[in-house]
Protein backbone atom coordinates (compact mmCIF):
# COMPACT_ATOMS: atom_id res chain seq x y z
CA UNK A 1 0.00 0.00 0.00
CA UNK A 2 1.24 3.48 -0.82
CA UNK A 3 2.23 5.40 2.26
CA UNK A 4 3.84 8.36 0.53
CA UNK A 5 0.62 10.36 0.42
CA UNK A 6 -0.08 13.38 2.61
CA UNK A 7 -0.45 12.40 6.27
CA UNK A 8 -3.40 14.05 8.08
CA UNK A 9 -2.42 12.84 11.57
CA UNK A 10 0.27 10.75 13.23
CA UNK A 11 -1.25 7.70 14.93
CA UNK A 12 2.12 6.98 16.55
CA UNK A 13 2.55 10.39 18.22
CA UNK A 14 3.06 10.30 22.01
CA UNK A 15 -0.17 10.68 23.97
CA UNK A 16 -1.40 11.46 27.45
CA UNK A 17 -4.82 10.77 28.95
CA UNK A 18 -6.53 13.73 27.25
CA UNK A 19 -4.55 14.42 24.07
CA UNK A 20 -6.14 11.86 21.69
CA UNK A 21 -9.52 13.55 22.06
CA UNK A 22 -8.01 16.91 21.07
CA UNK A 23 -6.60 15.31 17.89
CA UNK A 24 -9.93 13.67 17.06
CA UNK A 25 -11.81 16.96 17.58
CA UNK A 26 -9.56 18.67 15.01
CA UNK A 27 -10.03 15.82 12.56
CA UNK A 28 -13.83 15.83 12.92
CA UNK A 29 -13.88 19.52 12.14
CA UNK A 30 -11.32 19.73 9.33
CA UNK A 31 -10.59 16.24 8.04
CA UNK A 32 -13.28 13.68 8.92
CA UNK A 33 -11.74 11.08 6.61
CA UNK A 34 -8.09 11.17 7.63
CA UNK A 35 -5.00 9.30 6.43
CA UNK A 36 -2.02 8.23 8.52
CA UNK A 37 1.12 6.39 7.42
CA UNK A 38 1.25 4.40 10.66
CA UNK A 39 1.31 0.58 10.35
CA UNK A 40 1.62 0.65 6.54
CA UNK A 41 -1.13 3.28 6.28
CA UNK A 42 -4.86 3.40 7.02
CA UNK A 43 -7.87 5.71 6.83
CA UNK A 44 -9.75 6.92 9.90
CA UNK A 45 -13.44 7.83 10.02
CA UNK A 46 -13.92 10.24 12.93
CA UNK A 47 -17.51 11.54 12.62
CA UNK A 48 -20.43 9.75 14.20
CA UNK A 49 -22.57 9.41 11.05
CA UNK A 50 -19.75 7.88 8.99
CA UNK A 51 -18.69 5.47 11.74
CA UNK A 52 -22.27 4.33 12.42
CA UNK A 53 -23.03 3.84 8.72
CA UNK A 54 -19.86 1.86 8.03
CA UNK A 55 -20.31 -0.33 11.12
CA UNK A 56 -23.80 -1.28 9.96
CA UNK A 57 -22.98 -1.79 6.25
CA UNK A 58 -21.09 -5.08 6.25
CA UNK A 59 -21.52 -5.53 2.49
CA UNK A 60 -19.44 -2.41 1.73
CA UNK A 61 -17.20 -2.51 4.83
CA UNK A 62 -16.15 -6.07 5.64
CA UNK A 63 -14.60 -7.23 8.91
CA UNK A 64 -13.24 -10.45 7.37
CA UNK A 65 -9.89 -8.95 6.31
CA UNK A 66 -8.87 -6.97 9.40
CA UNK A 67 -10.84 -6.14 12.51
CA UNK A 68 -8.48 -3.80 14.40
CA UNK A 69 -5.68 -1.34 13.64
CA UNK A 70 -2.88 -2.33 13.92
CA UNK A 71 -3.64 -5.79 12.60
CA UNK A 72 -3.18 -8.33 15.40
CA UNK A 73 -4.66 -11.59 14.13
CA UNK A 74 -1.83 -13.93 13.10
CA UNK A 75 -3.53 -17.25 13.71
CA UNK A 76 -6.65 -17.50 11.57
CA UNK A 77 -10.20 -16.23 11.77
CA UNK A 78 -12.00 -16.08 15.10
CA UNK A 79 -15.78 -16.07 14.90
CA UNK A 80 -17.95 -14.11 15.25
CA UNK A 81 -15.81 -10.94 15.15
CA UNK A 82 -13.86 -11.95 12.04
CA UNK A 83 -16.92 -13.01 10.03
CA UNK A 84 -19.79 -11.17 8.35
CA UNK A 85 -23.38 -12.40 7.93
CA UNK A 86 -24.59 -14.94 7.09
CA UNK A 87 -21.52 -16.94 8.19
CA UNK A 88 -21.26 -14.86 11.35
CA UNK A 89 -24.88 -15.40 12.40
CA UNK A 90 -24.60 -19.04 13.52
CA UNK A 91 -21.94 -18.21 16.08
CA UNK A 92 -23.88 -15.23 17.43
CA UNK A 93 -26.98 -17.41 17.79
CA UNK A 94 -25.01 -19.84 19.94
CA UNK A 95 -23.53 -17.14 22.18
CA UNK A 96 -26.33 -14.56 22.52
CA UNK A 97 -28.82 -16.72 24.52
CA UNK A 98 -26.17 -16.99 27.24
CA UNK A 99 -26.01 -13.19 27.53
CA UNK A 100 -29.71 -12.36 27.81
CA UNK A 101 -30.85 -9.80 30.36
CA UNK A 102 -32.03 -12.58 32.68
CA UNK A 103 -28.78 -14.59 32.39
CA UNK A 104 -26.67 -11.49 33.06
CA UNK A 105 -28.86 -10.47 36.02
CA UNK A 106 -28.28 -13.90 37.56
CA UNK A 107 -24.54 -13.14 37.62
CA UNK A 108 -24.89 -10.03 39.81
CA UNK A 109 -24.33 -11.94 43.07
CA UNK A 110 -21.10 -13.65 41.92
CA UNK A 111 -19.85 -10.42 40.30
CA UNK A 112 -20.46 -8.45 43.50
CA UNK A 113 -18.63 -11.09 45.54
CA UNK A 114 -15.63 -10.93 43.19
CA UNK A 115 -15.61 -7.11 43.24
CA UNK A 116 -15.59 -7.01 47.04
CA UNK A 117 -12.85 -9.66 47.32
CA UNK A 118 -10.58 -7.64 45.01
CA UNK A 119 -11.40 -4.19 46.41
CA UNK A 120 -11.15 -4.88 50.13
CA UNK A 121 -7.35 -5.31 50.35
CA UNK A 122 -6.76 -2.15 48.30
CA UNK A 123 -9.06 0.03 50.39
CA UNK A 124 -7.78 -1.43 53.66
CA UNK A 125 -4.20 -0.61 52.64
CA UNK A 126 -5.27 2.92 51.68
CA UNK A 127 -3.53 3.00 48.30
CA UNK A 128 -2.87 0.93 45.20
CA UNK A 129 -3.26 0.76 41.44
CA UNK A 130 -6.92 0.33 40.56
CA UNK A 131 -5.98 -1.10 37.15
CA UNK A 132 -3.23 -3.62 37.85
CA UNK A 133 -4.63 -4.72 41.23
CA UNK A 134 -8.37 -4.60 40.52
CA UNK A 135 -9.67 -4.00 37.02
CA UNK A 136 -7.08 -6.21 35.30
CA UNK A 137 -8.24 -9.11 37.49
CA UNK A 138 -11.99 -8.61 37.71
CA UNK A 139 -12.97 -9.33 34.06
CA UNK A 140 -10.99 -12.58 34.02
CA UNK A 141 -12.73 -13.73 37.20
CA UNK A 142 -16.14 -12.76 35.80
CA UNK A 143 -15.50 -14.52 32.49
CA UNK A 144 -14.31 -17.61 34.33
CA UNK A 145 -17.61 -17.63 36.23
CA UNK A 146 -19.64 -17.13 33.04
CA UNK A 147 -17.70 -19.76 31.06
CA UNK A 148 -17.67 -22.33 33.91
CA UNK A 149 -13.88 -22.59 33.78
CA UNK A 150 -12.16 -25.04 36.13
CA UNK A 151 -9.95 -23.45 38.79
CA UNK A 152 -6.65 -24.43 37.13
CA UNK A 153 -7.70 -22.76 33.90
CA UNK A 154 -8.70 -19.56 35.67
CA UNK A 155 -5.13 -19.04 36.86
CA UNK A 156 -3.73 -19.92 33.44
CA UNK A 157 -6.11 -17.46 31.76
CA UNK A 158 -5.15 -14.77 34.25
CA UNK A 159 -1.45 -15.11 33.46
CA UNK A 160 -1.74 -15.68 29.72
CA UNK A 161 -4.41 -12.99 29.27
CA UNK A 162 -2.24 -10.48 31.13
CA UNK A 163 0.84 -11.38 29.08
CA UNK A 164 -1.16 -11.14 25.84
CA UNK A 165 -2.47 -7.69 26.80
CA UNK A 166 1.08 -6.47 27.59
CA UNK A 167 2.34 -7.80 24.24
CA UNK A 168 -0.48 -6.03 22.38
CA UNK A 169 0.28 -2.78 24.18
CA UNK A 170 3.99 -3.14 23.37
CA UNK A 171 3.33 -3.83 19.67
CA UNK A 172 5.46 -6.96 20.13
CA UNK A 173 4.21 -9.06 17.21
CA UNK A 174 6.20 -12.16 18.12
CA UNK A 175 4.96 -12.17 21.72
CA UNK A 176 1.37 -11.45 20.62
CA UNK A 177 1.60 -14.54 18.40
CA UNK A 178 3.13 -16.66 21.16
CA UNK A 179 0.51 -15.78 23.75
CA UNK A 180 -2.30 -16.00 21.20
CA UNK A 181 -1.22 -19.58 20.43
CA UNK A 182 -1.26 -20.34 24.17
CA UNK A 183 -4.83 -19.02 24.33
CA UNK A 184 -5.75 -21.29 21.42
CA UNK A 185 -4.39 -24.25 23.38
CA UNK A 186 -6.52 -23.23 26.35
CA UNK A 187 -9.56 -23.10 24.06
CA UNK A 188 -8.80 -26.58 22.68
CA UNK A 189 -8.39 -27.97 26.21
CA UNK A 190 -11.72 -26.51 27.28
CA UNK A 191 -13.49 -27.92 24.21
CA UNK A 192 -12.04 -31.39 24.86
CA UNK A 193 -13.23 -31.19 28.47
CA UNK A 194 -16.75 -30.33 27.30
CA UNK A 195 -16.74 -33.21 24.81
CA UNK A 196 -15.84 -35.60 27.64
CA UNK A 197 -18.18 -33.99 30.16
CA UNK A 198 -20.92 -32.03 28.39
CA UNK A 199 -22.60 -29.10 30.16
CA UNK A 200 -26.09 -27.77 29.55
CA UNK A 201 -25.88 -25.73 26.29
CA UNK A 202 -28.35 -23.26 27.80
CA UNK A 203 -25.81 -22.45 30.52
CA UNK A 204 -22.40 -23.00 28.93
CA UNK A 205 -21.01 -21.25 25.85
CA UNK A 206 -18.59 -23.99 24.81
CA UNK A 207 -21.31 -26.64 25.00
CA UNK A 208 -23.68 -24.36 23.06
CA UNK A 209 -21.15 -24.09 20.22
CA UNK A 210 -20.65 -27.87 20.19
CA UNK A 211 -24.42 -28.36 20.05
CA UNK A 212 -25.00 -25.82 17.24
CA UNK A 213 -25.95 -27.19 13.81
CA UNK A 214 -26.02 -25.72 10.30
CA UNK A 215 -28.07 -27.78 7.85
CA UNK A 216 -27.82 -30.63 10.34
CA UNK A 217 -24.02 -30.48 10.50
CA UNK A 218 -21.89 -29.44 13.51
CA UNK A 219 -19.73 -26.34 13.28
CA UNK A 220 -16.11 -26.93 12.12
CA UNK A 221 -13.84 -27.79 15.04
CA UNK A 222 -11.30 -25.07 14.26
CA UNK A 223 -14.02 -22.42 14.08
CA UNK A 224 -15.33 -23.47 17.50
CA UNK A 225 -11.76 -23.23 18.80
CA UNK A 226 -11.45 -19.75 17.25
CA UNK A 227 -14.72 -18.61 18.85
CA UNK A 228 -13.74 -19.80 22.33
CA UNK A 229 -10.31 -18.21 21.87
CA UNK A 230 -11.94 -14.90 20.85
CA UNK A 231 -14.27 -14.87 23.83
CA UNK A 232 -11.46 -15.70 26.28
CA UNK A 233 -9.86 -12.27 25.79
CA UNK A 234 -12.38 -10.00 24.08
CA UNK A 235 -13.93 -8.96 27.38
CA UNK A 236 -10.73 -8.70 29.42
CA UNK A 237 -8.85 -5.61 28.23
CA UNK A 238 -11.74 -3.19 27.68
CA UNK A 239 -13.19 -3.29 31.25
CA UNK A 240 -9.68 -2.88 32.66
CA UNK A 241 -9.14 0.34 30.67
CA UNK A 242 -12.70 1.55 31.26
CA UNK A 243 -12.53 1.26 35.05
CA UNK A 244 -9.20 3.08 35.08
CA UNK A 245 -10.54 5.93 32.96
CA UNK A 246 -13.66 6.34 35.12
CA UNK A 247 -11.47 6.49 38.23
CA UNK A 248 -9.39 9.26 36.65
CA UNK A 249 -12.54 11.28 35.93
CA UNK A 250 -14.04 10.72 39.38
CA UNK A 251 -10.73 11.69 41.00
CA UNK A 252 -10.82 14.95 39.03
CA UNK A 253 -14.46 15.52 40.05
CA UNK A 254 -14.89 14.67 43.76
CA UNK A 255 -18.28 16.41 43.75
CA UNK A 256 -19.51 13.73 41.33
CA UNK A 257 -18.13 11.03 43.64
CA UNK A 258 -20.20 12.54 46.45
CA UNK A 259 -23.33 12.76 44.30
CA UNK A 260 -23.11 9.12 43.24
CA UNK A 261 -22.52 8.04 46.85
CA UNK A 262 -25.65 9.91 47.94
CA UNK A 263 -27.68 8.72 44.95
CA UNK A 264 -26.48 5.26 43.90
CA UNK A 265 -29.63 4.89 41.80
CA UNK A 266 -27.92 7.26 39.32
CA UNK A 267 -25.15 4.74 38.66
CA UNK A 268 -26.64 3.13 35.50
CA UNK A 269 -27.00 6.56 33.86
CA UNK A 270 -23.48 7.50 34.95
CA UNK A 271 -22.03 4.30 33.48
CA UNK A 272 -23.80 5.00 30.17
CA UNK A 273 -22.32 8.49 29.96
CA UNK A 274 -18.89 7.14 30.87
CA UNK A 275 -19.16 4.55 28.09
CA UNK A 276 -19.72 7.42 25.68
CA UNK A 277 -17.03 9.69 27.11
CA UNK A 278 -14.33 7.05 27.65
CA UNK A 279 -15.10 4.38 25.06
CA UNK A 280 -12.31 1.86 25.79
CA UNK A 281 -11.74 0.77 22.19
CA UNK A 282 -10.66 3.50 19.78
CA UNK A 283 -12.58 1.54 17.24
CA UNK A 284 -12.56 -1.45 14.97
CA UNK A 285 -11.25 -1.80 11.43
CA UNK A 286 -13.16 -2.44 8.24
CA UNK A 287 -12.00 -3.01 4.66
CA UNK A 288 -13.99 -1.67 1.70
CA UNK A 289 -15.12 -4.33 -0.74
CA UNK A 290 -15.11 -1.81 -3.61
CA UNK A 291 -13.75 1.66 -4.39
CA UNK A 292 -15.74 4.26 -2.42
CA UNK A 293 -15.86 8.02 -1.89
CA UNK A 294 -16.60 9.61 1.50
CA UNK A 295 -16.65 13.40 1.97
CA UNK A 296 -14.98 13.75 -1.42
CA UNK A 297 -12.12 11.43 -0.45
CA UNK A 298 -11.47 8.47 -2.74
CA UNK A 299 -10.73 5.23 -0.87
CA UNK A 300 -9.64 2.23 -2.87
CA UNK A 301 -10.93 -1.30 -2.42
CA UNK A 302 -8.94 -3.19 0.26
CA UNK A 303 -7.45 -0.08 1.96
CA UNK A 304 -7.95 -0.46 5.74
CA UNK A 305 -10.26 1.93 7.57
CA UNK A 306 -10.41 2.52 11.32
CA UNK A 307 -13.90 3.35 12.58
CA UNK A 308 -12.89 5.59 15.48
CA UNK A 309 -15.68 5.06 18.02
CA UNK A 310 -13.77 7.12 20.59
CA UNK A 311 -14.07 10.11 18.26
CA UNK A 312 -17.62 9.41 17.07
CA UNK A 313 -18.87 9.34 20.65
CA UNK A 314 -17.59 12.90 21.12
CA UNK A 315 -19.10 14.24 17.90
CA UNK A 316 -20.64 17.59 18.87
CA UNK A 317 -23.28 17.33 16.15
CA UNK A 318 -24.78 14.34 18.00
CA UNK A 319 -23.70 14.96 21.62
CA UNK A 320 -23.65 18.72 22.38
CA UNK A 321 -20.89 19.79 24.78
CA UNK A 322 -19.43 16.39 24.01
CA UNK A 323 -16.26 16.62 26.11
CA UNK A 324 -18.30 17.16 29.29
CA UNK A 325 -19.80 14.46 31.50
CA UNK A 326 -23.56 15.14 31.53
CA UNK A 327 -25.46 12.72 33.74
CA UNK A 328 -28.91 13.23 32.22
CA UNK A 329 -27.87 13.50 28.56
CA UNK A 330 -31.14 12.90 26.67
CA UNK A 331 -29.75 10.82 23.78
CA UNK A 332 -27.15 8.87 25.71
CA UNK A 333 -28.41 5.54 24.35
CA UNK A 334 -27.14 6.51 20.89
CA UNK A 335 -23.45 6.12 21.78
CA UNK A 336 -21.34 3.60 19.84
CA UNK A 337 -19.23 2.16 22.67
CA UNK A 338 -20.51 -1.33 21.85
CA UNK A 339 -20.51 -0.86 18.08
CA UNK A 340 -23.42 -0.87 15.67
CA UNK A 341 -24.97 -3.36 13.26
CA UNK A 342 -24.27 -7.10 13.16
CA UNK A 343 -21.12 -6.77 15.26
CA UNK A 344 -22.77 -4.90 18.13
CA UNK A 345 -21.13 -6.41 21.23
CA UNK A 346 -23.21 -9.36 22.53
CA UNK A 347 -21.60 -8.93 25.97
CA UNK A 348 -22.76 -5.33 26.45
CA UNK A 349 -25.09 -6.29 29.30
CA UNK A 350 -22.35 -8.14 31.14
CA UNK A 351 -19.96 -5.21 30.68
CA UNK A 352 -22.55 -2.79 32.10
CA UNK A 353 -23.11 -5.09 35.08
CA UNK A 354 -19.38 -5.29 35.84
CA UNK A 355 -18.96 -1.52 35.66
CA UNK A 356 -22.07 -0.72 37.71
CA UNK A 357 -21.26 -3.15 40.51
CA UNK A 358 -17.58 -2.14 40.58
CA UNK A 359 -18.42 1.53 41.14
CA UNK A 360 -21.32 0.90 43.50
CA UNK A 361 -18.94 -1.00 45.77
CA UNK A 362 -15.95 1.33 45.31
CA UNK A 363 -17.99 4.41 46.19
CA UNK A 364 -19.88 2.74 49.04
CA UNK A 365 -16.63 1.58 50.67
CA UNK A 366 -14.77 4.89 50.41
CA UNK A 367 -15.29 8.45 51.58
CA UNK A 368 -12.99 9.73 48.86
CA UNK A 369 -10.33 8.52 46.46
CA UNK A 370 -7.81 10.54 44.47
CA UNK A 371 -4.98 10.04 42.00
CA UNK A 372 -1.75 9.22 43.82
CA UNK A 373 0.96 9.26 41.15
CA UNK A 374 1.57 9.40 37.41
CA UNK A 375 -0.85 7.70 35.03
CA UNK A 376 0.08 5.55 32.07
CA UNK A 377 -2.21 5.19 29.07
CA UNK A 378 -2.92 2.51 26.51
CA UNK A 379 -1.81 2.33 22.90
CA UNK A 380 -3.99 1.23 19.97
CA UNK A 381 -6.41 -0.45 19.67
CA UNK A 382 -7.56 0.59 23.16
CA UNK A 383 -7.75 4.14 24.51
CA UNK A 384 -7.66 5.23 28.14
CA UNK A 385 -5.90 4.51 31.40
CA UNK A 386 -3.60 1.51 31.80
CA UNK A 387 -2.31 2.24 35.32
CA UNK A 388 -4.03 4.54 37.83
CA UNK A 389 -2.44 4.76 41.31
CA UNK A 390 -5.08 5.89 43.82
CA UNK A 391 -5.19 6.84 47.49
CA UNK A 392 -8.32 5.72 49.31
CA UNK A 393 -10.05 7.09 52.39
CA UNK A 394 -12.16 4.21 53.69
CA UNK A 395 -15.81 4.74 54.57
Amino acid sequence: MANDRHQDFDALAPEDFDSPYEVYARLRQRCPVAWTNAWHGFWAFTRYADVAEAAADYKTYTTTVQNVVPKLAFTGRRPPLHLDPPEHTTYRRAISPLLTEAKVAALEGPVRRLVVELLQPLIARGHGDICTEFSARLPIAVFAEWMNLPKAQIEALRETGRAYAIAVQSFDGEMVKQHSLALYEMARDLIEQRKRQPHDPDCDMTSALLAARVDGQPLPDEMIVGTVRQVLVVGIIAPNVMIGSICVHLSRHPELQDQLRRQPELMPAAIEEYLRLYTPYRGFARTPTRDIEVHGVAIKKDEPIALVYASANRDESVFPDADRFILDRPNIGEHLAFGRGPHHCPGAGLARLELRVAFEELLARTKRFAIDGPLTTTLCPEIGALTVPLRFEAA
